[in-house]
């Protein structure tokens, strides 16, 4: 327990000193320049105050200009006269505009029966029409309003020159001057020199600073209009002020005390405090960052930062999460050394060292703390970059990235998307007009209105969407647990009226799915029946006679008729069983095509004269139509070989007697239609799509010698090849497709 405190309070006081360090640095680096290289005459605080004193002095001084003075300069052009006339439009205009303003003000007075105000009313209306008039009839007359307008004006500025006065006896008491009027010579002065004297009484040695005038940089000191303007500046007044500038030479100098208080000896001392607290500051700063240097070095401080215990927490924190954490404790950590490199500033106040002490302990804390959260973030940080995979793993899990995900999510479909954006604006537009309204009843009443005209309708266009949805959500329920009910009508163009017709679509193909899954489960108790019937036959057949043969007493012509069933039967068993793997195979796709490029047209006449003499022998007249030139794809020849062979097989077991077959090959752009064509023996019924399936005959009683396989095997051999295998059935009219693509 005493290592880890130990170690602890080693990385606490390492990151004091280094925060220390860092603020020195950036003390020292801020205002150290300064500081050095320029003195409190040479600052911008100064320039400030000593420009404030020389346009003051200028002012109530070196160029005083009394009311009457600047009175007496006002010009008025014809231009001013002009715009004082139209002002308010022509005569007529305004004219109307009086006699509007009183009219309502005569009849108020009139119902009152108030006859005194009504004649008091009218005597102000006739004597403004007048003063109308006359303005449009003498230049004389607006000249002399103008005139009083702008002396009124004058009057008010100078009351405010005085009030600033104060400010300026102030402000003089710190500075020395001495001006002699280059024209008039006239001296002004608030010491008392000689002018023989001046040189020797300004001394630089003998001031803090001395400026002279004329100077190489500055030339004479004219005393003019610009320092009434940064007096007050005012847009009637100045114009007048600009027709008298005087022309000075002379000096002005800080002495090194005063007999009072003076604002530029105040903060000439300010300044000096600040300086050397800034000196020390930064002195101290730079070495305890480079002790800092040392300690790290041979402690090896940084491998000591860690906070194990809020580690697991951390990690799950998204990466753009853990970046804005580690800005806002860089932010904090630069903020508070912002604290630390001002709070030289108040080092050597004595009024504000108390503030120092308080500001400085505050800001070093705090940023010592977070200075140590700074530097454990960016050590996960640099784990997580070395490893690109971890990396892409955070960048997925990163909230600006979920946001984008959703944005595009929410805008998938665009139109939705801004639905939801304008219903939004709607009803926060509706919730802050509800605030607003209340302070005002005009902005109540347009608030009622847009209510009326805009916000009903959006709610009920949304209390319908919102129903609309929830019967959807319902039906969507209903499909889940299997209570295929109807459909959903489907209303508009909308996304929920798509998600009304899609979940339609799930139920109708779920009701197909049931039903097929209710056809596969016959056709497979069939299946099992017909198996069980088909391959029992042949097998009973065979162990009969296998017991009739163990007689004893059987004669030898019966032994051989036994054995030829008991090959007969075993060979049908053999043919039973090997369709059925073979149909197995095909089915489950689980056969390897040897593809090549065939001759269609041979490949089904080298069928056909397979069975030559079962044709002949029968009474089924087959009709065979070709193209006479070659019909090429690439197929294994094998299988659809197999194909043509199981449908002649099918076509000779189940054809009627004494009927026609009809076989034809033609294309079709990229496609081949092989079609066969017979009337049946048997009736078919209506589920022809059966017959395809394993098993299934058309002899429903199961007498013929097939297997049941020969369609589905066909059918299963040309779904592996892409093509497709039709029946078609139209009365006794049995029809087979097959159609290969090249």
């Amino acid at each position: 327990m005493d290592t880890k405190w130990k170690n602890r309070a080693l990385v606490l006081g390492w990151l004091v000193l280094f925060t220390f360090g860092i603020s020195g640095v950036i003390a020292g680096w801020t205002y150290g320049i300064e500081f050095s290289t320029k003195d409190f005459f040479q600052s911008d605080e100064f320039e400030y105050q000593f420009e404030d004193f020389v346009n003051q002095l200028s002012v109530y001084e070196l160029n005083q200009m009394t009311k009457e003075e600047v009175k007496e300069a006002i010009i008025i052009t014809e231009d001013e006269i002009e715009e004082h006339r139209y002002r308010y439009g022509d005569l007529s205009d305004q004219i109307a505009t009086i006699k509007v303003q009183y009219e309502d003000l005569i009849q108020e007075a009139l119902q009152a029966e108030n006859q005194e105000a009504a004649d008091a009313y009218q005597a102000k209306r006739d004597q403004k029409i007048e003063d109308i008039t006359d303005n449009f009839m003498s230049d004389e007359h607006i000249r002399a309003k103008i005139l009083k307008e702008k002396e009124a004006r004058i009057d008010e500025y100078f009351i405010k020159l005085e009030q600033t006065r104060s400010n300026f006896s102030q402000l003089k008491g710190g500075f020395h001057y001495y001006f002699e009027d280059t024209e008039t010579d006239e001296v002004f002065t608030n010491v008392s020199v000689k002018s023989d004297e001046v040189n020797d009484f300004f001394a630089s040695n003998k001031m803090l600073y001395v400026q002279s005038y004329p100077s190489k940089t500055s030339g004479y000191f004219q005393a003019g209009v610009d320092q009434f303007e940064a007096i007050y500046y005012d847009e009637l007044v100045t114009p007048v002020l600009q027709t008298r500038t005087r022309v000075f030479e002379g000096k002005i100098a800080i002495p090194h005390s005063t007999a009072g208080a003076s604002p530029i000896l105040t903060s000439y001392s300010d300044y000096q405090q600040r300086k050397w607290g800034y000196i020390i500051y930064t002195f101290v700063g730079v070495i305890l960052l480079i002790a800092s240097f040392f300690l790290n070095k041979r402690l090896n401080i940084m491998k000591r930062l860690h906070l194990r215990r809020f580690e697991s927490y951390y990690l799950v924190i998204p990466i753009d999460g853990k970046a804005f954490l580690f800005m806002i404790s860089l932010y904090i950590v630069l903020h508070n050394i912002n604290q630390l490199v001002h709070s030289p500033y108040y080092l050597f106040n004595v009024e504000h060292v108390s503030r120092f002490y308080e500001n400085f302990f505050l800001s070093l804390l705090t940023a010592t703390l977070f200075m140590g959260l700074v530097f454990i973030q960016g050590k996960y940080f640099m784990e997580l970059l070395k490893d690109k995979s971890v990396m892409k793993q955070e960048g997925q899990k990163a909230l600006v990235y979920k946001a984008y995900q959703t944005m595009i999510e929410a805008f998938s479909h665009t139109r939705v998307g801004l639905q939801v954006m304008i219903y939004s604006g709607v009803v926060f537009l509706f919730g802050v007009g509800a605030v607003i309204s209340l302070f005002d009843p005009i902005i109540f009443f347009l608030y009622s209105m847009f209510v009326f005209i805009v916000g009903l309708p959006v709610f009920t266009i949304l209390m319908k969407r919102i129903g609309y949805f929830n019967r959807i959500a319902a039906s969507a329920r209903h499909v889940v647990i299997g209570q295929l009910e109807e459909d959903i009508p489907v209303k508009g163009k909308s996304i929920l009226a798509t998600l009304a017709r899609d979940i339609n679509t799930l139920k109708q193909g779920m009701k197909r799915s049931q039903n097929e899954q209710a056809k596969s489960e016959r056709l497979k108790t069939e299946l099992i029946t017909n198996v069980s019937h088909d391959l029992r036959t042949p097998l009973t057949s065979i162990i009969t006679y296998t017991e009739l043969l163990k007689a004893n007493d059987v004669k030898k012509e019966d032994q051989n008729a036994y054995i030829q069933i008991i090959d007969r039967k075993s060979k049908r068993l053999k043919v039973l069983i090997d369709d059925l793997f073979e149909a197995s195979k095909m089915a489950s796709g689980n056969i390897e095509l040897m593809k090549e490029k065939v001759d269609i047209v041979q490949l089904l006449q080298q069928a056909l004269a397979e069975y030559n003499e079962e044709i002949d022998g029968s009474t089924l007249q087959f009709r065979v139509s070709t193209p006479e030139q070659p019909v090429s794809v690439v197929v294994d020849g094998q299988k659809i070989w197999r194909v043509f062979d199981n449908i002649i097989v099918n076509t000779l077991h189940y054809s009627l007697e004494n009927t026609r077959v009809y076989i034809a090959i033609k294309t079709e752009g990229d496609s081949i239609i092989i079609s066969f064509k017979n009337i049946t023996k048997y009736e078919l019924g209506e589920n022809i799509d059966e017959l395809m399936e394993r098993f299934k005959r058309g002899d429903t009683s199961r007498h013929t010698e097939g297997s049941g396989l020969g369609l589905a095997i066909a059918k299963s051999i040309v779904d592996l090849h892409g093509g497709n295998l039709d029946i078609e059935v139209d009365g006794d009219l049995f029809k087979v497709m097959v159609t290969l693509y090249q």
